[in-house]
């Protein structure tokens, strides 16, 4: 068996990006956005390797099947090289902190009891921290200097986009690779996200946003009204004034709605961040541009699969492929605000595989209010889920300044298009 250290060595000889920028070129202002990223990453590190070793040592082969996997074998062997990537990084991120003279973050402690409640819990919230630690990458590599740092950081989102693909897979319902491009997200965004899972202070330098949860119970997908908690939400009757910003990967901005109407859109599939403003400015999809001044919470990430593949359906729901599938959605668990609890009935999981697959969306949930005390209740008055199960998409741009674009929606008379809405753009001068 390989001794730790000999792992260590391992490591550090194949990282030779993060080693070999070691010289002492990193001073002053640019030093300490370098740095600070480090830290961050190592952290979020840290956060995704004790996540999956928890995991793995509280779960057995058989909760593996009685979650709708067609073998154990396939999930356990996934999440344990996952969790063997996820601890590497961050033993190289600190080895290389060290050489800089900088001391990493290891004081920060983590609780996962609300997302280990049964494996199909843990499988869908592993898909969103993932998805997340995508996000984060990305996004950090706008405040990284050193172009050898960037370099080794680049290296390591393309893994965790591997990881990505692999959970998606897994998922029994989603698409392999959901969308042609990703999302970006702000250290603060993806606070926000990871935050709930510290128990006890981490402080890494950087403001968390709000966090913000989706609380619809029941199928979650095109048409559907969300609904939301976060603790700057305490007040329902301020929420008039309120907009959801929906961003995917790809778009050149959100879609933004009245909160009171925020409708999953048809067209979406796979990952979906949202958060909540108090004006109706769609945010940019550039994280150096997008305005924080009017945000009030979120994101929150949400999977809303609707073209689900062979491929992911024959890892659960006993290998089974479905055909002529018309699409899935996702769903939510109401119990999303109560701390330590799912919601999810572990007994009723282990006799039916019509309960195996938990959606991403109560991942969602589960990472933006674990704790009670860091997320009150405030969903839009007199809103039901079940009573929106297929709406009409509000057009989005009858919340936008007014102008005389075209604002049609609908299907197109060649039938080729469905636009969804029209949102106002300032004339470029």
């Amino acid at each position: 068996m390989m001794q730790l250290s000999s792992f260590v060595s391992l490591a550090l000889a194949t990282s030779p990006f993060l080693v070999s920028a070691a010289p002492a070129r990193i001073y002053g202002k640019r030093a300490a956005a370098d740095i600070t990223v480090l830290k961050f990453a190592d952290v979020l590190e840290q956060l995704e390797s004790s996540f999956y070793s928890q995991a793995l040592q509280k779960f057995q082969e058989s909760d593996f099947t009685s979650a709708g996997f067609s073998s154990s074998d396939i999930p356990i062997q996934q999440f344990k090289l996952i969790q063997g990537d996820e601890a590497t990084h961050s033993t190289v991120l600190q080895s290389a902190l060290q050489t800089f003279g900088e001391t990493p973050v290891t004081s920060c402690k983590f609780n996962f009891d609300s997302a280990l409640t049964d494996v199909a819990t843990m499988a869908a919230t592993a898909r969103v921290v993932e998805n997340v630690g995508v996000m984060a990458y990305l996004g950090g590599a706008t405040l990284i200097t050193d172009p050898v740092l960037l370099v080794a950081a680049g290296s390591i989102l393309t893994v965790e986009a591997r990881h990505q693909t692999i959970l998606n897979i897994m998922s029994g319902g989603g698409t392999a690779i959901p969308a042609a491009f990703d999302m970006a997200l702000t250290p603060s965004e993806v606070l926000a996200l990871a935050a709930p899972f510290f128990d006890g202070p981490c402080d890494l330098g950087v403001p968390a946003n709000p966090t913000l949860a989706i609380t619809n119970t029941g199928s979650v997908g095109p048409g559907t009204l969300l609904t939301f908690s976060s603790s700057a939400l305490n007040d329902t009757s301020s929420q008039d004034g309120m907009f959801c910003q929906m961003m995917i990967g790809g778009a050149q901005m959100s879609i933004s709605l009245p909160m009171g109407q925020c409708i999953v859109p048809e067209g979406i599939n796979g990952p979906v961040a949202i958060w909540i403003t108090s004006d109706n400015q769609p945010l940019l999809n550039n994280v150096r541009d997008r305005a924080s001044t009017q945000l009030v919470a979120g994101p929150t990430v949400a999977f809303i699969d609707t073209q689900p593949q062979s491929l992911s359906q024959l890892t659960r729901n006993g290998g089974a492929v479905s055909s002529g599938s018309s699409g899935s959605s996702g769903s939510t668990d109401g119990s999303t605000g109560s701390s330590g609890s799912s919601g999810t009935d572990t007994a009723s999981a282990s006799t039916s595989t019509s309960t195996a697959t938990i959606s991403p969306d109560e991942a969602s949930s589960i990472i933006a209010s674990i704790s009670a005390s860091a997320t009150g209740s405030a969903s839009p008055s007199g809103t039901d889920s079940a009573a929106a199960a297929s709406p009409t998409v509000n057009n989005p741009a009858a919340n936008q300044t007014p102008g005389k674009a075209n604002m049609f929606t609908g299907t197109s008379p060649d039938g080729h298009t469905n636009v969804i809405g029209w949102t106002n753009l300032p004339s470029q001068s």
